[in-house]
């Protein structure tokens, strides 16, 4: 394992590389501050590399630990570590910034150093919010990351884009409040201590565990989203610039999912065992009932938003059966997620920079003028259906199969999303690529170009990758599940 304090450069350079971007001025700046951008992008990348490489499968426990106090009147630590869970996210998130950099190239045109400084310093904050094992430390990174997403959405967003921006800091403030008092309970029942790990061994009574997973419920399930408080992310798709969508989609979503493995299900077993029917309830809805809600949208990427909704269900689906099969399959769904729904979210900016319109209405025989485009859009569509040999597959059918054995009604109603999924992707590609051309906008396309092709050709290795040999996800998971599992567990038992 590494000496080397490689959690906190994740953390530090990009955020450090976004600082030195937005030095550089206006918009006459503009080259510089793309390379730039791109230069940080990529080291961040580069420094979590060694994170996966030096990471020690058989080891379920937190791994690169960095310990350093930080406000030791109140015992507050710099805390950081990742497992075989969290390091997966600190990875992807970095690997996304250099898409959403790449994504913005030749598009954003103005504020071209704040609009790249703002996608740096929030990957910088992701993995604080992936690495911290101090409560105080999380909920600073946790609080943070929502200022660069807002000034996205608010600032380079469409013509409804300040009615998003704080429609979604408004349902996602709420949430952090909840989170806030939280942990202020756990700080004064734990004798003053706000490390996480510690909060993991310590006992709490059935009683303030039920409201203590209520207040984590609401926070977390805020950030999935899960249903019924989803509202706010189809507004905040539409109008979010392609960038935007894709890091909302890729990572920011991922931040509550993370929450239920890092604090409801350790620190709370009673009460999630308790509770899980109401969370499988909510999964199951936000699976059939959203799926359903995005076979009727007309717009590309309210569809792919609230499909997002119902991919995420599988997510809280899977970590409430609370078998190993049922959470590794969550946690290779929220991984795949983040590559096809980047991906998905890439095609529908590609086409509306070239048309300015999102309704499917205005495409039809895309094919017959942007056919590179749409082989790669295909596979993506099929990724997003669940296709066999694509990432999309993977995790679905392993939270099914898992379901399968814990209860048949739910395994059939999980399953349904299948056909419901397969339903809305495909009717939307056969409608938008296939067929003779519909319109002279259609006629005017040009095909994707090398910087695009690039972008989606690492995307299209990413997913099919994972969906031929998910095994790489699955090994370096399995310890730190299984320890997860155990916990809580014998939790109950006790």
């Amino acid at each position: 394992m590494s000496t080397y304090p490689l959690l906190s450069l994740a953390i530090w350079i990009p955020i450090f590389a976004g600082l030195v971007v937005l030095s550089t001025g206006g918009d006459r700046n503009a080259p510089l501050a793309r390379m730039l951008s791109l230069a940080g992008a990529v080291a961040g990348f580069l420094i979590t590399i060694p994170l996966w490489t030096g990471f020690d499968v058989a080891n379920g426990g937190m791994q690169f630990v960095e310990l350093g106090a930080w406000i030791p009147r109140f015992n507050i630590n710099y805390h950081l570590g990742v497992d075989g869970i969290s390091m997966l996210f600190v990875v992807l998130n970095a690997f996304v910034t250099i898409i959403v950099v790449a994504a913005g190239w030749e598009v954003v045109k103005v504020k071209v150093a704040q609009y790249n400084a703002a996608f740096l310093i929030m990957s910088g904050l992701m993995n604080g919010i992936f690495a911290s094992l101090d409560g105080v430390l999380f909920y600073v990174f946790f609080e943070a990351s929502l200022i660069p997403l807002y000034l996205i959405i608010g600032v380079w967003g469409g013509p409804n884009r300040v009615y998003a921006a704080f429609k979604f800091f408004l349902y996602t403030l709420f949430g952090s409040l909840l989170l806030l008092l939280s942990l202020m309970y756990l700080f004064i029942n734990s004798g003053g201590s706000f490390s996480i790990l510690e909060w993991h061994k310590m006992p709490i009574a059935l009683g303030p565990q039920i409201w203590l997973f209520l207040a984590f419920l609401i926070a977390f399930a805020v950030k999935v989203p899960m249903w019924p408080v989803h509202t706010w992310l189809p507004d905040a798709h539409v109008e979010a610039p392609t960038g935007g969508s894709i890091v909302l989609a890729a990572i920011a979503l991922k931040l509550g999912a993370y929450g239920f493995i890092r604090f409801s299900l350790p620190i709370l077993p009673d009460a999630s065992h308790e509770l899980s029917a109401v969370v499988l309830g909510m999964s199951l809805i936000a699976v059939v009932y959203i799926g359903f809600v995005a076979l009727v949208q007309e717009d590309m990427k309210k569809l792919v938003a609230y499909s997002s909704i119902a991919h995420m269900g599988f997510v809280t689906l899977g970590f409430f059966m609370f078998s190993p099969l049922a959470v590794e399959g969550a946690l290779v769904q929220m991984v795949s997620h983040g590559f096809v729904a980047g991906a998905m979210f890439f095609c529908i900016g590609v086409m509306y920079d070239r048309v300015h319109s999102r309704q499917i209405a205005d495409y039809g025989g895309v094919v017959n003028t942007m056919p590179k485009f749409a082989a790669l859009f295909m596979l993506f569509s099929m990724a997003n259906a669940g296709l066999p040999a694509t990432s999309g597959f993977v995790g679905e059918f392993m939270v099914i199969l898992a379901a399968t054995k814990f209860n048949f009604w739910v395994a059939f109603a999980a399953a349904t999303s299948l056909i419901v999924g397969a339903a809305y992707t495909l009717w939307m590609y056969k409608r938008v690529v296939f067929g003779d051309v519909t319109n002279h906008h259609v006629a005017e396309l040009s095909d994707i170009n090398k910087r695009e092709f690039a972008i989606l050709g690492v995307l299209a290795l990413c997913t099919l990758g994972m969906g031929l040999y998910p095994q790489p996800f699955t090994e370096v998971m399995h310890a730190s599940v299984n320890d997860l599992l155990r916990h809580v567990a014998i939790s109950k038992i006790q």
